[in-house]
């Protein structure tokens, strides 16, 4: 098979946020039976970081992909001797960028969509990627909505889809009917003198400020660990995502500011062509106020105020930081590449 499309996300099998096993069966479960109404050849790349010595690995709890010959699922293992080279290895147990760089240089497909294992994709989404109209020079963002975490995981998907359409609990993103929205109220989508006043305050914006600003201000960062797609030599352009030894907040902004700095233009997909993200425990946005805290205190990360700069900067000066060697993506070490069919 000569995929069209490679699926790219990290993960392992340590029940993180709870429900973690079900979250994943639900997003493989979710892609074969959209991608095979399509006939979409993909390949879906789970990279398993730092797998738990005591838990079955991945390859072993995952479903099969259907029999039908258009999707292959992969499990790129990094085992703990690679993890523990890190020097925040002791608190981090997933470095989720550089698993996901290990996805992209080994991705076989034209086109490389990078996301998460707890979502399930609307179908006029899928419709989309179906219709094979992706474009090199262009990456690819979409909202993501977030839905409440007890749905029923034994339900067909098509019942899935259908509760989360109607359960949304806040849209995270930006598009072209809503160029500021945060999705933190329903009613936006029915307040028409909203839409007119954000419209109205982004033509002033788009006139009275310079090209730089409106272009950073334009950039969908909302979850954009979520679903950036791109062609495979423009994320070979910006060099994947920046290995920081840290925790990945903010370091998938960075990538979206290397494209925008190198000539890739951004493209928001329509409201409808969406990513349903299923909330679960210790998640970033729906932590409380002393989780956070304590999250902030303990664990090493970027913050947004840096993250900025950079961003800035490497738009400013069309450049991508110095970060990644050419190694990037553990590019050369030999990691156990499990193939699994229908």
């Amino acid at each position: 098979m000569n995929p069209y499309l490679s699926i790219v996300a990290a993960s392992r099998n340590d029940n993180h946020g709870g429900d973690l096993t079900n979250r994943m069966e639900v997003f493989l479960r979710g892609l074969y039976h959209q991608l095979s109404q399509y006939h979409l050849p993909t390949e879906i790349i789970i990279v398993e970081w730092n797998p738990p010595s005591d838990r079955p690995g991945l390859s072993a709890i995952l479903p099969k992909p259907p029999s039908n010959g258009n999707i292959i699922l992969r499990i790129i293992t990094v085992p703990y001797e690679i993890h523990a080279q890190y020097k925040t290895s002791s608190h981090l147990p997933l470095f989720q960028m550089i698993a996901k760089n290990v996805g992209i240089r080994r991705a076989k497909a034209p086109f490389i969509l990078c996301t998460n294992v707890d979502l399930l994709f609307s179908s006029k989404l899928v419709h989309f990627l179906a219709s094979k109209k992706l474009k090199k020079g262009t990456y690819y963002r979409c909202n993501r909505c977030d839905i409440p975490k007890e749905i029923d995981y034994s339900a067909e998907i098509p019942v899935l889809l259908k509760f989360a359409r109607k359960n949304i609990i806040q849209r995270l993103g930006k598009n072209r009917l809503y160029p500021n929205f945060n999705g933190q109220s329903k009613w936006w989508y029915h307040n028409i003198l909203t839409l007119g006043m954000v419209w109205g305050i982004a033509l002033i914006k788009r006139f009275t400020e310079s090209r730089l600003t409106t272009t950073i201000e334009s950039a969908d960062t909302w979850a954009c660990g979520d679903f950036t797609l791109m062609h495979r030599e423009d994320w070979e352009k910006i060099n994947g995502y920046f290995e920081l030894d840290a925790y990945s907040i903010h370091i998938d902004s960075l990538a979206l500011f290397a494209a925008l700095g190198q000539g890739i233009h951004q493209k928001i997909l329509a409201p409808e062509l969406c990513i349903f993200h299923i909330s679960h425990r210790a998640g970033w946005e729906l932590q409380d106020p002393m989780q956070k805290i304590k999250f902030d205190i303990q664990m090493p990360m970027l913050d947004w105020n840096t993250a900025k700069a950079a961003c800035e900067h490497m738009l400013r000066e069309q450049v991508v930081l110095p970060i990644n060697g050419p190694d990037w993506g553990l590019l050369g070490r030999t990691l156990n590449d499990t193939t699994i069919t229908g």
